[in-house]
């Protein structure tokens, strides 16, 4: 993963931002927040994250453009895709782009926060 143990979270919605930054602060991981796919890639330009969480239907760019840029960049980030069961399709599309999970909202805040902590700990290797 990246130099850094910050996470990156990426949604459209503020309330989900600010209840992930909450809980990964409570939880002791380092995390930044991203309103939009533009926004998350320059974040990304500016240094490293351990992991981004992207909510993939987004006004403007949508997550999984968001994360084409980011391949298309370099930016080998691990990524877990934030989705509404309905999107399912739009998951395994994103699979080519080398996704290392998704959730499935709503989802529960301290069971994410679990995961967030076993997935920053284990060895993710780009397939790019």
């Amino acid at each position: 993963m990246g130099d850094s143990q910050s996470v990156l979270v990426v949604d459209d919605q503020k309330g989900v931002r600010r209840l992930l930054h909450e809980a990964f602060l409570m939880a002791g991981i380092s995390v930044e927040v991203a309103a939009s796919g533009a926004e998350a890639l320059e974040k990304l330009g500016r240094r490293e994250y351990s992991l981004m969480l992207l909510d993939v239907k987004m006004p403007g760019m949508t997550g999984i453009e968001a994360l084409a840029e980011a391949r298309r960049r370099g930016h080998r980030i691990p990524v877990i895709l934030m989705t509404a069961y309905e999107e399912l399709p739009l998951i395994k599309e994103a699979s080519a782009l080398d996704i290392l999970d998704h959730v499935i909202k709503p989802f529960d805040v301290m069971e994410l926060t679990r995961k967030i902590s076993r997935w920053r700990s284990s060895p993710f290797e780009y397939r790019g």
